[in-house]
């Protein structure tokens, strides 16, 4: 897969969030880079800084930890994990050797095993059901499902045997985790799929939205070239529900079926005064332009946060987390602001906990009123509410991290798409994921509301197999009708 156009993707994605929370597409370019240029840049390199980073286990320590199971006869493991993975028997594999047979029980269920190796909540999932958990350390599932992964990659291990592309055509609009994995799961029954990127790189929040030291972007290119290779077609730059790019015009092409997984692009804002000051950002926009910056699309200069610094981040969710985490590796003095309790926030707890470690400092049960500007427009503080009163607390940026919605580009643009009151895409049970538009499917995010990316993969894999046997239906009674017209004759 061609990934060279990355740099371009990576500043057009930045620089659109910027402009959507500026309000003005032709000023919000010139307002970050003014602000930015005027700063003094920091030797300070991120990149480099001592923060708990991924360990990786070598082949002698997998194969060991892989040893450490139990292989339960009800295997709490399995009920904890959201699609399915046959736990005990990869693990089984694995403490054997047998790195293939290990991978192949894993792509029984998973597209993205390097992915949610890396960042399922595996404590609240897998490995916090494991029964080893109970009085000691459970085993490292995660861990050793990312070990597979990366393994089979560096070796070159696995090579499918995937049907002849027979049972039909379906179009997938969107590379995030749902799209993928839709397009992965078809793929491997024998149908044709093609993905519809609007960016110049597929991925989708995996590339743009996740940070690095959490999930590093060369392993979600390997997993998009892994996709690829099951015969999975890739269009980059094609923003389906603009110019002559719509789901009628899909339709048209050949497609029998589409699947929309565009997840929740719009970022959340809040209305209070000083929202339009300098120094006011979203928390995507961020993780955006630091992943331009690891490679190499765009200089330092051009992150807006400095040595330092005093940064706000408002939310407690993964989001929130991932941008505090990443002010941090930037030198910055972060506190997030939470207007709940440690027990309401919606974050993970091992990220949580590795925030704090990180130097994060919390703030609970509060909220901001106002952004309060000095005589130059620019942030200076912030005023808080909390059960003790009403503060006033300095800081010289804050990052909105309070949820994103989906864009409205496709469903204003096809007939027969319903909605919900807050934009989210209707679907039928039956078959699993189907919109109110005959053929046209949704699922991840776009349809359940933002949730971590194996919920994601759990939705699509459930809406590929509706998908498969929408196909195989339309195609029998199209099979059927033909032969009554022959018949006639």
């Amino acid at each position: 897969m061609n990934s060279t156009p990355r740099v371009k993707a990576c500043c057009f994605y930045a620089v659109f969030l910027w402009s959507y929370m500026n309000k003005d597409i032709n000023n919000a370019y010139n307002v970050m880079s003014d602000e930015i240029g005027s700063l003094p840049v920091s030797s300070y390199n991120p990149l480099t800084a001592s923060f708990q980073t991924e360990e990786k286990y070598t082949a002698l320590q997998a194969i060991n930890e892989a040893k450490r199971c139990l292989r339960c006869k009800a295997p709490m493991c399995m009920k904890g994990c959201p699609i399915g993975n046959n736990i005990p028997e990869f693990i089984h594999e694995l403490s054997k050797g047998n790195m293939g047979a290990a991978l192949s029980v894993i792509n029984e269920t998973s597209t993205l095993p390097a992915v949610c190796g890396r960042v399922c909540p595996h404590e609240n999932q897998c490995q916090g059901n494991c029964v080893l958990g109970k009085k000691g350390e459970p085993v490292k599932i995660g861990k050793l499902e990312s070990f597979l992964a990366d393994f089979a990659t560096e070796m070159d291990l696995l090579r499918e045997g995937i049907p002849q592309k027979t049972r039909g055509r379906v179009a997938v609009i969107g590379s995030g985790p749902a799209g993928l994995t839709v397009a992965g799961q078809l793929a491997r029954k024998g149908f044709h799929v093609t993905i519809f990127e609007a960016q110049q790189e597929s991925g989708g929040v995996l590339l743009y939205g996740i940070p690095e030291y959490r999930l590093p972007k060369s392993v979600v290119r390997q997993e998009l070239n892994k996709i690829e290779a099951l015969g999975v077609e890739f269009r980059n730059s094609v923003t389906v529900g603009t110019g002559n790019i719509t789901v009628d015009s899909i339709f048209a092409s050949g497609f029998d079926a589409i699947f929309i997984g565009t997840g929740t692009a719009i970022p959340k804002t809040i209305d209070i005064p000083g929202m339009n000051l300098y120094g006011v950002h979203q928390s995507i926009a961020l993780l955006h332009q630091v992943t331009a910056y690891n490679d190499g699309a765009i200089s330092q200069r051009h992150i807006p946060i400095r040595k330092n610094e005093k940064v706000a981040i408002i939310g407690c969710g993964n989001v929130a987390m991932d941008a505090a985490r990443t002010a941090i590796r930037f030198g910055a003095d972060v506190t997030v602001l939470f207007r709940g309790s440690e027990n309401e926030m919606t974050a993970s707890e091992r990220e949580y906990q590795e925030a704090v470690a990180e130097g994060v400092k919390f703030m609970w049960n509060v909220e901001a009123r106002e952004f309060i500007g000095d005589e130059r427009n620019k942030l200076k503080s912030i005023i808080i509410e909390s059960p003790a009163g009403i503060s006033s607390e300095p800081f010289n940026r804050v990052f909105l991290a309070i949820g994103s919605r989906p864009a409205n580009r496709i469903v204003s643009t096809t007939d027969g798409i319903e909605v919900d009151s807050k934009g989210y895409v209707k679907t039928h049970s039956r078959p699993c994921g189907m919109t109110t538009r005959r053929g046209v499917f949704a699922g991840g995010d776009v349809v359940h509301r933002p949730q971590t990316v194996v919920m994601a993969v759990k939705a699509a894999k459930e809406v590929a197999d509706g998908i498969a046997q929408y196909v195989d239906a339309i195609k029998l009674l199209d099979h059927v009708n033909s032969l009554g017209q022959r018949n006639m004759r």
